[in-house]
């Protein structure tokens, strides 16, 4: 697709600091802010901002995933940007996310930044691009459809521009809020019932990141599923390869980044392996918002409420952990119904939509 832009816009890396309060921290600093204004003008939320201290060790650190940026700018001032990022041992794809505010849209600049990402991508030898758009709940007159069926998004103008760059919806995902502050009975009697039909073969062990030594193999394990384990619809996804140390780098980075993180797994007891797993973040802010990550029941250990278990006993354990936080976001693929199911009953909430989008380059 041609590229139309304004004179004097230039696309130059982003150069990323040793340190947030160093003399060549303000790049890094202005793309944080304009991805957490992009991802308000999206959804008129501010439940997906983050901090620069929350990124800065995802970016400084690349033994598992290299992260790097590229930056629209108009007279020295930053106009866009794309963010390209990739696993290091999983070969085949890699994730871009473009951020342009709406003021700036329709002025090639959105363009520019999605051919240099191609370019980048090329460079690095992967054939698949994959990459999100943010939706409010609403999809409007002319909603988009997955390849999957499930779900609905409005036609907004990334949706658009990824449609005219030969990218392809292949899934739509949901996410939901839970009120933190909103009585735990409840959750309590969930927990119950979940427990007493999942039976003595399945305990639950619960702890905070860093993860004990004699936990981290069984949560590599588990981690590693989830590329295997969760509806991806049409997306090409690698399965990823993690062991002891890949989990100890990626406690590393959260932690630096100022987070914390409950993990709460069910073990199933004859074999001493995790079955299910589900995870909750939350920044520096005390009273900021709860991130749900990763959650999953290993599919030869479905049909044991075990979903149920590991989500209602997290939320409990987190409300002493971060009694401050007022919800939980999290999201989820529109055909995971076993999993929304928990979460509706339980009383999460859909607040916005996201669209997984995918280019297989040629």
């Amino acid at each position: 697709m041609s590229t139309i832009a304004s004179p004097g816009v230039t696309i130059s890396p982003m150069h990323v600091p040793d340190r947030l309060d160093a003399d060549d921290a303000a790049d890094f600093h202005a793309v944080v802010a304009l991805s957490n204004a992009v991802y308000r003008a999206e959804t008129g939320l501010d439940d997906y901002d983050t901090t620069a201290e929350e990124l800065l060790p995802h970016w400084r650190e690349s033994t598992d995933t290299v992260n790097r940026t590229l930056l629209a700018r108009e007279n020295a001032e930053i106009v866009g940007a794309v963010t390209i990022g990739h696993a290091v041992a999983e070969p085949t794809s890699a994730e871009i996310e473009v951020l342009v505010l709406p003021n700036q849209w329709g002025r090639g600049i959105e363009q520019m930044l999605v051919d240099a990402a191609e370019d980048a991508v090329r460079a690095l030898g992967r054939h698949v691009m994959q990459t999100y758009s943010l939706h409010r709940p609403d999809p409007g007159a002319s909603p988009l459809a997955p390849a999957t069926g499930w779900g609905r998004i409005s036609t907004s103008p990334l949706a658009r521009l990824l449609g005219g760059n030969g990218y392809v919806l292949e899934q739509v995902e949901r996410s939901s809020a839970f009120d933190l502050q909103a009585d735990p009975a409840p959750l309590q009697r969930m927990l119950a019932e979940a427990t007493a039909i999942a039976g003595q073969d399945y305990r639950v062990v619960a702890w905070s990141l860093p993860t004990p030594s004699h936990l981290q193999d069984g949560y590599a394990w588990v981690l590693s599923r989830m590329s295997t384990d969760v509806p991806s619809g049409g997306l090409a996804i690698d399965e990823e390869i993690w062991d002891a140390e890949r989990v100890a780098r990626r406690d590393q980075q959260l932690l630096d980044g100022g987070q914390t993180v409950s993990v709460v797994g069910v073990e199933h007891v004859p074999t001493g392996t995790l079955a299910a797993f589900n995870e909750l973040v939350i920044g520096d802010d005390p009273a900021g918002v709860t991130h749900q990550y990763n959650t999953l029941v290993l599919k030869e250990h479905r049909g044991h409420r075990l979903g149920q278990i590991v989500k209602c006993a997290n939320i409990l354990r987190w409300r002493e952990l971060a009694p401050h936080s007022p919800r939980i976001v999290t999201f989820n693929a529109e055909e995971n119904r076993p999993m929304l199911g928990i979460n509706e009953a339980m009383g999460f909430r859909p607040i916005a939509y996201a669209g997984a989008w995918q280019k297989k380059l040629s």
